[in-house]
This record gives C-alpha cells, sequence and structure tokens, in this order.
C-alpha cells in the first residue's frame, strides 16, 4: 500500500549512483580543459557544469508541453473534451478546456511535486473544475517521495492556509510505463490498457480526487473526497486513458486547532482501502 502504485526502480537507481561516482572522479579526463585534475576540481568548472546542466533540464518545458499536447489532442480527437488552448504567460496556469457539457476546465502544470513550485498556482475566477498535472519527467526520481510530499505537505497547505480550491490531481508523464519506471498496471508491451498518443504508448494515469471545499477547522474540519463524475475532465482522462476504479485515490484532510497551530492529516484510499494516512502536522507556511 502506496501514495501511487509505482515506485522507484531499484536497478536504474542503482546505475545512476554508479555513473554518478565514476562521473566525479573521471570528468576531469574529459573535453579539452588544460587542466590538472586538482586544477579541474578546484577551478569550479565541474561543479560548474553540472548546476549549468541541472538548470536547463529543470528548466525547460518543451518536452513536457509536447507531451500535453499530444494528450489533450487525442482527447479532442475522441471527443472526450472540446476545444483547449494555452493560457498566455501573465496567468497563473497552464491550460484552459472547455468540456463537451460546457464548463470551463483549468490545467495547471508542474513538475516531480517535490519544490515550492508546486504551490505557486492561482484557480482562475471562471473555472469550474480546476486541478494540477504532474509531468515528471526524471526517471530516477521517487515516485512516492514526490507524490506525498505533493499531495501532504505542500498542497495541503496551500489549499488550507490559502484556501485555494483544487478539485484534482494527475500524475503521469512520458516516463510511465518505460524500462524508467514500470507500471503495475500492465503486464507487459501487449497490454491492453496501453494507449498510444503521438508517439507515446501510455499505461492509465494515476487520478487524485480532492474536496470541493476548503477544509476549515470550526466548519468544515473534515470535507470528503469528491468522486470521479463530479470532475468532468478527470472522468474524461479516465475514459480516454482505460482507467479504471483501481486507478483513482480518493484524497481526505482533516483539520484542526492545537493550540496556535493549525494541524492537518492527510488520508489517501484506493480501492476501498487506506493507502496512507499521516498524523496531524502542523502548518507552517506563511
Amino acid at each position: 500500500m502506496s501514495v501511487i502504485p509505482c515506485r522507484q526502480n531499484d536497478e536504474l537507481q542503482a546505475k545512476i549512483l554508479e555513473y554518478a561516482e565514476i562521473l566525479k572522479t573521471q570528468a576531469h579526463r574529459l573535453g579539452e580543459h588544460g587542466l590538472d585534475e586538482l586544477e579541474f576540481y578546484n577551478s569550479g568548472l565541474f561543479r560548474g557544469a553540472i548546476e549549468r546542466i541541472r538548470g536547463q533540464f529543470s528548466a525547460t518545458m518543451s518536452d513536457k508541453r509536447e507531451f500535453v499536447q499530444a494528450i489533450l489532442n487525442l482527447m479532442q480527437d475522441g471527443k472526450f473534451i472540446g476545444e483547449w488552448d494555452v493560457s498566455g504567460s501573465e496567468n497563473r496556469h497552464d491550460y484552459t478546456i472547455v468540456m463537451p457539457s460546457g464548463r470551463t476546465a483549468i490545467i495547471e502544470l508542474k513538475g516531480c511535486l517535490d519544490g515550492n513550485n508546486t504551490n505557486i498556482f492561482e484557480r482562475p475566477p471562471h473555472a469550474h473544475e480546476f486541478i494540477i498535472w504532474s509531468v515528471c519527467t526524471n526517471a530516477g526520481a521517487d515516485p512516492r517521495r514526490n507524490a506525498w510530499s505533493g499531495i501532504h505537505t505542500r498542497l495541503s497547505a496551500e489549499i488550507i492556509s490559502h484556501l485555494k480550491r483544487v478539485d484534482g490531481l494527475i500524475i503521469w508523464d512520458m516516463v510511465c510505463g518505460t524500462l524508467g519506471r514500470p507500471c503495475p498496471k500492465v503486464t507487459g508491451p501487449s497490454d491492453p490498457r496501453f494507449t498510444e498518443a503521438s508517439h507515446y504508448r501510455l499505461p492509465p494515469p494515476c487520478i487524485y480526487l480532492l474536496p470541493a471545499t476548503i477544509p476549515s477547522p470550526r466548519n468544515n474540519p473534515n470535507p470528503p473526497a469528491q468522486k470521479l463524475g463530479d470532475v468532468e475532465i478527470l472522468k474524461a482522462f479516465a475514459d480516454c486513458f482505460k482507467a479504471n476504479e483501481h486507478d483513482v485515490n480518493s484524497v481526505a484532510f482533516a483539520v484542526a486547532h492545537n493550540g496556535p497551530d493549525t494541524v492537518r492529516s492527510t488520508t489517501i484510499i484506493r480501492d476501498g482501502v487506506t493507502q496512507c494516512t499521516s498524523n496531524l502536522t502542523a502548518i507552517r507556511r506563511t
């Protein structure tokens, strides 16, 4: 039982650690920098190059947006959604979608959910539905740690302390179902639950349904998670990409006062079973 069915690929992680050690000790042999080993590591060249590469990977959104475009185009072609558009840079959300019912769904695109960027979003007034979509392209990341960090540590605090309603969360990207991140929902390459979208071949997404109301210690201490049918955009993802009830998670927050602190707990239920729950922990955000 866990916050998300998939887990870190231990074999890949071991290879990453092994390669990182080789890179740290042999980097001075690469390139024509003209420095001996001691000069190379003392110069800051190695650290600077690593930080530059890290920044480039973190900053680029082109691969993520290409992936999202392929998904939304397939959903539109199948009439699971209507028109969709990329929101302008002045908005703190990424995609606006008109649903077949006429409802407006807003998607905010995030990375691996383990950073402060997870908390930077605004639900626009015209949104009937607002969801966050985690696209984590780092195959070496730990999906369980990231999912829990995003849902409990960051989103619950943002929702409760800043009264930001989020209807749901999708954790799903182009690494899902690959050797870098095997998916337990599929049994092999020929599993019929794979769906092809452009050049991607994807297992069903992991869907998280959040409460329809903001938790409040006095008036709304433990609101239940919504049902899949309540959030049309998440139902569209489930229908288009062959997700069933086993792939849908219900997230409940319980909030209370403990002296001067506001405390909350998070519980995630899947398949009618509590997969994980936290103790009451204080919200320290300002």
